[in-house]
């Protein structure tokens, strides 16, 4: 398989077309950024770090009946996808109070949600990314009403599944973000990443943060941080 021209850059990843329609290559960068796109900086080897967790946890998820993208792992930056058209949601899973939910709702960040939370933001980073709900969503024709109930069943499910994939790993999944699409003959399938840059990871112990709040929030040790979960979960 030949890779083609660059289709898209965004604040993470590059997209390539390749010469089957229905595949593209997706390469992962060390840049990060913050409040939609307002603060940048780099985190060193991050893009190799995300690439690889994503396509192990993709391939557990696969395994646990979640249909997604991941076709397979090229290099360490590099993978092959299924071509789609993303949703134009951000899907938010929450588990315990923190960031925005924090700040929106008054609650102490680390308070435990009675149940889990589903947030939908449309994806417009001109607009900051607004959170939406199902009737905003049905209004301007962005998924129809069978494809959010996948989505919502989806989304519970892969919390279910990270949730007990991390506990013995000393790892408590605060909050995360997905992203579906639907392939080119018409099937619904998560997208995008599952890393340090899309899920709040806190030590389960000593409830450091090992994400992506390291680099917004001027802690330092982010690169430590990224390590540290790779460490955990792949054994390196």
């Amino acid at each position: 398989m030949k890779k083609l021209e660059q289709l898209y850059e965004g604040k993470a990843k590059k997209v390539f077309a390749m010469d089957d329609p229905n595949v593209v290559l997706v390469s992962y960068k060390d840049d990060a950024t913050a409040f939609n796109g307002l603060k940048k900086g780099t985190i060193e080897g991050k893009g190799a770090i995300n690439n690889r967790m994503t396509n192990f946890l993709m391939q557990m998820l696969e395994k646990n009946g979640v249909p997604t993208h991941f076709i397979e792992e090229i290099s360490d930056r590099e993978t092959l996808v299924k071509k789609v058209n993303i949703v134009p949601l951000e899907v938010i899973v929450r588990n315990v109070a923190a960031g925005s939910l924090s700040k929106r709702l008054g609650l102490p960040e680390g308070t435990p949600l009675r149940r889990t939370v589903l947030e939908y933001c449309y994806k417009n980073d001109e607009l900051g990314d607004p959170m939406v709900n199902e009737y905003h969503i049905a209004a301007m024709g962005w998924a129809d009403d069978q494809t959010m109930k996948d989505i919502a069943a989806y989304a519970l499910k892969i919390n279910d599944l990270l949730i007990q994939y991390f506990r013995p790993l000393n790892i408590d999944l605060i909050d995360f973000k997905l992203e579906f699409g639907i392939t080119n003959d018409g099937q619904l399938v998560l997208a995008d990443e599952i890393s340090p840059d899309t899920c709040r990871f806190w030590d389960s112990r000593t409830h450091e943060k090992l994400d992506k709040d390291r680099f917004r929030r001027d802690l330092g040790g982010v690169e430590e941080a990224y390590q540290e979960i790779s460490h955990r979960l792949l054994g390196e």
